[in-house]
Parts: C-alpha cells; structure tokens; sequence
C-alpha cells in the first residue's frame, strides 16, 4: 500500500492527530461480532504503540429504525481514545483514532482495512490542537521574550 500520510514529526506546539477512516462494503459477521470489536479495541493501541488505560465499553445498539442497529465501543488510551461504530446491516463503520502521540496512519488505514474487509473507505486526518503548547518551557520563553519587548 502507498503511504498516503506521513509520521507527524515532533514539533513544540500542536496536541495530536486524529485519523477518521469510514469504511464500506465492510465483513457483515465481523460488524455484528461483539467480542471481535471487544478484541480489536482492546487489543489494537498496543499495535500503535498505545497505552491502554482501561478495559474497552462496547455495546449492541437497537435503533427505533430496525436496519440502524449495530455494536459501538471505545477504549480509552493514555495518548486518548479508539473509537468505532458499526451498522451491519449496511455493511458500514467508522473508526477514529485520537492521539497526543505521533502513530503510523498508513500501517492504521492497512490494518483496520485488513482487519473489517474494507472495500471502500472515506479518510481524513486533522492536526488537532494547533495552538496547544507541547512544551511549557518553550512556550515561558516565547511569553518572557513578548513580555521584554513589550516592555521596551
């Protein structure tokens, strides 16, 4: 597979990616399969270099519209969450990774991908966080240094 995103690289500002991956023409067995979502979010942050920090939730939903149901679950990582939504029924499911800490998008597309059967997929990642100070030493400097000249 091409690489399609890069390894964000380490930078002073800026919280974290959060790869969003809509997948089509995903397995209908492997959608509707609680403990296969229960597995792939307990199991899949330590594949990304995640710290688990709790066991995942994940639960059937039964919607007033009958075709609507599906499974949804998270796990929360120390980095902050995986998340995932399925509707067997329409052989459709979202997935968002949320990280403070730079992971493969690329090897994540390809093992999601790989993992649900995806046949089509939509994907976005959004640098989040823009402004958010990675280190405060960096940013007492900035202020210290606007501060003296403001002063002046």
């Amino acid at each position: 597979m091409e690489k399609k995103f890069m390894d964000s690289e380490k930078v002073e500002y800026g919280f974290g990616q959060h790869l969003i991956l809509d997948g089509y023409g995903c397995n209908r067995e492997k959608l509707m399969d609680l403990d296969f979502i229960y597995n792939f979010l307990s199991e899949y942050p330590s594949q990304i270099n995640m710290t688990k920090i709790m066991p995942p939730y994940v639960f059937k939903y039964y919607a007033p519209v009958p075709e609507d149901w599906g499974i949804s679950g998270f796990v929360i990582i120390a980095e902050s969450h995986i998340s995932i939504h399925t509707f067997p029924e329409k052989l459709y499911m979202s997935v968002d990774i949320f990280s403070c800490k730079p992971f493969d998008v690329d090897k994540a597309i390809e093992d999601i991908s790989r993992l649900f059967e995806v046949q089509k997929s939509e994907i976005r990642l959004l640098d989040r966080g823009h402004e958010f100070p990675r280190s405060i030493r960096a940013v007492e400097r900035f202020i210290r240094t606007e501060r003296n000249q403001l002063a002046v």
